[in-house]
């Protein structure tokens, strides 16, 4: 990695300073703690925009977050969603759009499983893109580095690797027991 940014509160500047000479990995590792937020976990995500979607069929319509039959996932999201569905109206996929502040908004995006390989995730994706540009807002996407599935669709739908990494703070995963197959 060339070169970092890491917005962490006054008063953890130095300890992040000194870990930062160990390399990112001890550094992220004890971030969690520095911040406050022993309880939460550090995670890597690839980082796109786009000013430029992918010109694709638009099969999605803007509907409310809070329309009944939407699939629980949509509705944190707030405003409008937009989603595909049969003609029976059967959910098959839908983007929610993370509005971080007036000038970025990131894309996720989920297909139901009988629905996947049509080519909705990517068709959505860009035309979403496509209303928050017009809208004057950039639209961001962010997936974990070994999700090939959605790296493929940000690729598909315009959003182009340009080598960006995001870290961020997330939910702890939950300790693994003995039931699960682990020791």
């Amino acid at each position: 990695m060339t070169g970092a940014v890491l917005s962490v509160p006054p008063a953890a500047a130095d300890d992040v300073r000194r870990l930062a000479s160990s390399g990112l990995d001890p550094l992220l590792e004890k971030v969690p703690e520095l911040v406050g937020e022993s309880d939460r976990s550090t995670y890597r995500a690839v980082f796109r925009w786009t000013t430029d979607p992918a010109d694709l069929p638009e099969p999605g319509e803007w509907v409310l977050a809070d329309t009944p039959g939407l699939p629980a996932w949509l509705r944190p999201f707030g405003g409008h969603v937009l989603v595909a569905a049969d003609p029976d109206g059967t959910h098959l996929a839908g983007v929610g759009v993370k509005r971080h502040d007036l000038a970025g908004h990131e894309l996720a995006v989920v297909t139901a499983p009988p629905a996947r390989g049509r080519g909705l995730a990517r068709a959505l994706v860009a035309q979403a893109a496509r209303r928050l540009l017009r809208t004057g807002a950039l639209p961001t996407y962010m997936h974990d580095p070994a999700n090939t599935a959605s790296a493929r669709v940000a690729e598909a739908a315009g959003f182009q690797d340009r080598g960006w990494t995001a870290f961020g703070l997330g939910e702890r995963p939950p300790e693994p027991t003995g039931d699960q197959g682990t020791p």
